[in-house]
């Protein structure tokens, strides 16, 4: 039973640190989100982001006093969990508006839910709990194959949106979490040759134009300057233009005048480095990499596999996230639309990475 007593010691034992480093991340993409939001004059998604970030906060304490224990001993509660976004996922294809191409959101007056985001967790934690029971038999290629049905599954619906990023992210989120837990390294070399082989038939047989058009345009952006070329661009541009310190606040030519594509979503690291600079985007790196190390950190001090395999799954996620955003934006990897955790417009993405936090706080506080 919660008394004052409890409740001050379970506060005492989470972790304010990790909390606040997510905070100042949203911080930052408020405060650019704030700006762009000049452009068009429409402060909806900022009201929105502010909403989220409170509900956020408010599920993580939640799930802190959620014992992780309940996740590691009932599968069947994981099982329908996944389920249950396996059908989120496929009824899309029914109930959810066609948005710049793609079939990704469910509609709810002014609302935009996105099933892929609570997905990437519920496979953390499904993920955590199968290799957790069966750690010592890592050298079973039949667990390889079972573990790949379920990532398998939803990547197939994802791709159908089509989805191609959301789909590279799971994949190596789950090959992540395969090394993590003890795969041998003839099968992990013998499952890197097959994701070669798969590409390669993929490129012919499966990827749509506008995709291929986006692989190309990163590899020869000068091509096609005035198409899929043309967010590349914009986006060196705008971080070449700001410099040491930045434009400033709501200064940002790029964005104010939008040449910067989705400026509050896929392009939220370069609108932050035109308007604030190389000190802004140290700051923002620095957020990121403490907030990684940090995570990682409660994997290594873990004492049991589970809450080691969650919290190196959710580093991986976010880790992975980062590096490809943040490649995206400099013009070094393809643009596949992936969010910066925390700091992009997203209700769906900044909820359930605050649901992980506060698994993650539970981890901390109910350690074995």
């Amino acid at each position: 039973m919660l008394n004052k007593e409890n409740l001050l010691n379970h506060f005492k034992k989470m972790d304010w640190v990790l909390v606040l480093l997510a905070v100042l991340l949203t911080s930052m993409g408020l405060l650019s989100l704030y700006s762009s939001s000049f452009f068009k004059n429409d402060f909806l998604n900022f009201k929105k982001q502010i909403f989220f970030l409170v509900l956020g906060l408010f599920l993580m304490i939640i799930f802190s006093f959620l014992d992780w224990r309940v996740l590691r001993e009932n599968p069947y509660l994981i099982l329908v969990l996944y389920f249950l976004s396996i059908f989120g996922l496929a009824f899309l294809f029914f109930f959810a508006p066609t948005i710049k191409g793609t079939k990704g959101w469910y509609k709810i007056g002014q609302v935009t839910i996105d099933p892929i985001e609570p997905l990437k967790i519920i496979l953390i934690i499904l993920l955590a709990k199968y290799f957790s029971m069966r750690h010592i038999e890592m050298y079973k290629i039949s667990h390889i194959l079972i573990s790949g049905f379920y990532v398998l599954l939803p990547c197939f619906l994802i791709f159908l949106q089509p989805d191609l990023g959301s789909v590279l992210i799971l994949i190596f989120l789950w090959t992540g979490i395969l090394i993590v837990s003890g795969i041998k390294i003839r099968h992990f070399l013998i499952l890197i040759l097959v994701s070669l082989f798969v590409l390669a038939f993929s490129w012919n047989q499966f990827l749509k134009d506008y995709q291929k058009q986006r692989i190309m345009s990163f590899i020869a952006p000068t091509l096609e300057p005035l198409g899929m070329g043309w967010s590349h661009l914009q986006s060196k541009i705008a971080i070449g233009s700001g410099g040491i310190f930045g434009k400033g606040f709501k200064r940002g030519s790029q964005i104010q005048f939008g040449f910067l594509t989705a400026p509050q979503t896929d392009f939220i690291f370069s609108a932050i480095a035109e308007e604030f600079g190389l000190f802004g985007v140290a700051f923002l790196l620095f957020l990121i990499s403490v907030f990684f190390l940090r995570v990682t950190r409660v994997a290594f001090k873990a004492k049991t596999n589970f809450p080691r395999l969650f919290s190196a799954g959710f580093a991986i996620l976010f880790g992975l996230q980062a590096f490809v955003h943040i490649g995206m934006n400099l013009g070094v990897l393809p643009i596949i639309g992936i969010s910066l955790p925390f700091v992009s417009y997203g209700g769906g993405g900044l909820i359930s990475s605050y649901i992980a936090l506060g698994i993650l706080q539970s981890l901390k506080v109910n350690r074995d």
